[in-house]
Order: C-alpha cells, then sequence, then structure tokens
C-alpha cells in the first residue's frame, strides 16, 4: 500500500510517499481502508521534533511511528477475530493518535475501540475533520469547563480547528457564544452560529466591560492574566491549544491561580473515546454540528498540507483524501 513516511526528523520535505506492507489487524484490531484524514497539531510537531518536549512520545532521536495521521474515516476493510462491534462494509472514523497514528495511508490498522460509525449525513472527507478537535473542543467546554445554558462563552481562536467545532459545540449546549478572530475569518465565524464575533486585530476583548463565565482558548497567545481579566467572578478558563506559552502558563499557573481565587484555570488533557465519539456523532446527524474544511489535499501531498497547517491561518480544518481507483 502506498504511504506517507518519515525516517528523520526535520521540515515537511522529510516525509516521502512510499510503497509499504499493508497491516494485518490483530484479534481486537479492525483493519480500515482510509478514505480520508486530516492534519492536526500533533502532525506539525511530530515531524519537526519541536519543541523538543513532543519526543517523549514520537521517540528521542528518530521516529518510532513513521507514519503520521492521527485522524481518519473509511471503511472496514477486515475485523480480527475477537471484534464486537464492527464487521466488514462499516463506515467508520476515529482518532488513532493513542494507538500510533498511521492515518496518512491507505490502510491502517487499529484498535476496535478507537473507532465509532461514521455519521451517515456526511461525507469521509467532513467525518476525519471531526474526531480530534471535536473531541477536544467537547471536552474542554463540557467538562472542563462544565458549560451550562445561558451562560456567556468566549472562544478564542474560533476559526481554526478546535474552534469552529467549540463555536457550534457550545451553542448546541445553549450558551451565548463570542468568536474572537480575525478580519477575515468575522463571516464564516457568524455563519457557523456565533452570537458576537470580535476581530483581534480591532479589538481587545479583554479590555471591554463585558465578562465571561466560560473561555475556551484553542489557538494563538493571550497571557493568562488577561484571560482571568475578562472572566466572571465564578469564571472558568480553560486552555486547549495555542503557543506553547499559553499551554504552559494554564499548565503551571492556572492550578495556582485556582487556589487562590473564585476563577478556575487550567489546560485540558484530552483523551478520545468512543463514548464522546458516539455524543459527537450524534450533533453531526442532528445538524448542530457541521465540520468546516479550509483545503482538501491528496495523499501524495500531505508535506505541502502540513506547511499550509504550519502557516496558522486555516480556516477550520485541514483534509487529506485518498484515492483507492478500487483497488484491494
Amino acid at each position: 500500500m502506498k504511504a506517507i513516511v518519515y525516517e528523520k526528523y526535520g521540515p515537511p520535505d522529510v516525509l516521502q510517499l512510499k510503497e509499504v506492507e499493508k497491516p494485518i489487524p490483530k484479534d481486537n484490531e479492525v483493519l480500515v481502508k482510509v478514505h480520508a484524514a486530516s492534519v492536526n497539531y500533533c502532525d506539525s510537531t511530530f515531524v519537526r521534533g519541536k519543541p523538543l518536549v513532543a519526543r517523549l512520545w514520537s521517540g528521542p532521536l528518530k521516529p518510532k511511528n513513521t507514519i503520521l495521521g492521527a485522524d481518519v474515516a473509511g471503511r472496514v476493510e477486515a475485523v480480527g477475530r475477537n471484534v464486537k462491534q464492527f464487521q466488514p462494509g462499516d463506515e467508520v472514523f476515529g482518532e488513532i493518535g493513542g494507538c500510533g497514528l498511521g492515518g496518512f495511508a491507505e490502510y491502517v490498522s487499529v484498535p476496535e475501540n478507537a473507532l465509532g460509525l461514521k455519521p451517515a449525513n456526511i461525507s469521509f472527507e467532513e467525518a476525519a475533520a471531526v474526531p480530534q478537535a471535536a473531541v477536544v473542543a467537547l471536552q474542554g467546554l463540557r467538562d472542563k469547563g462544565q458549560i451550562q445554558p445561558g451562560q456567556k462563552v468566549l472562544i478564542y481562536g474560533a476559526s481554526g480547528g478546535i474552534g469552529t467545532f467549540a463555536v457550534q459545540i457550545a451553542k448546541s449546549f445553549g450558551a451565548e457564544v463570542t468568536g474572537v478572530c480575525s478580519t477575515r475569518n468575522l463571516d464564516m465565524v457568524r455563519s457557523i452560529g456565533a452570537d458576537h464575533v470580535i476581530d483581534y486585530t480591532q479589538e481587545d476583548f479583554t479590555q471591554n466591560e463585558q465578562r465571561y463565565d466560560l473561555i475556551l482558548a484553542a489557538a494563538g497567545y493571550r497571557s493568562i492574566f488577561d484571560y482571568k481579566r475578562a472572566l466572571s467572578p465564578k469564571g472558568i478558563y480553560v486552555s486547549t491549544g495555542g503557543s506553547m506559552a499559553q499551554t504552559f502558563q494554564a499548565m503551571l499557573l492556572g492550578p495556582f491561580i485556582s487556589m487562590t481565587g473564585s476563577k478556575k484555570m487550567g489546560a485540558l488533557p484530552a483523551r478520545s473515546n468512543q463514548k464522546d465519539l458516539a455524543f459527537m456523532k450524534e450533533l453531526l446527524e442532528a445538524g448542530k454540528v457541521v465540520p468546516v474544511i479550509d483545503r482538501r489535499y491528496p495523499l501524495s501531498e500531505v508535506a505541502e498540507a502540513l506547511r499550509y497547517y504550519g502557516e496558522g491561518h486555516a480556516q477550520g480544518k485541514v483534509v487529506i483524501t485518498l484515492e483507492h481507483n478500487n483497488k484491494t
């Protein structure tokens, strides 16, 4: 089968399209013919091996998993003898980052608990855009953020992969949503349901009089003390992405701030699971969430897709499409 392989760290140019052995599913695994995958932050960091902390997962000197790709959507080709949930022909999607990646390939074999049935009303490309970003947004808002109907919720980085899902998920919970993004993304963020939009190039959301019950930071960088100032007295701030400085401030300073006052601040240790994937499937099938896809690239152009993603200007998700041409 064809796959995008990298054997050393570096810029996206180190990625190569190669013929590799097609995987054989183990007893508890499902072999998926991949129809689409999507690009995530982990792909961008693992290919470069930077920041160096990424190598705790990807390997200290060279990659231990040579095929990237955490989000997949496709059709079940075969199942191991202990698999109970799926059968050949099922359309599935899932986040496979916790079981070795491998989505940038024509086939991948993964444990059945990494997958869910694909929503019937969306394409493989749309389904591939969902698993990691949507589940991070869901867990950040519902679990860490304790979102409630009627709350004022601000999404910082509302036009990115996590942000576009966060806006729509927050609306589905009955919140009043403000999205922060750049000028060119204002109309798009409005179109996916934001009640208010703030152009961060023109207005500083921390300087107006509005206070928010929940702030989810999905991109960019603002000081944790800026976010604190914009919270209501018992507000919650959750960092799910953005610069390393933003993430580390939430991890290191957040617990201290939370202990010394009524405001709660911290980072989300997201964990993909079937239950949340099924929750997202319901929202997608109900039309309450619609994946936003900026660009699609063929498998052979994963390096270019990663370069574009790395520029940080994608509206929603960057998707990889695979053409099997009816091959086995």
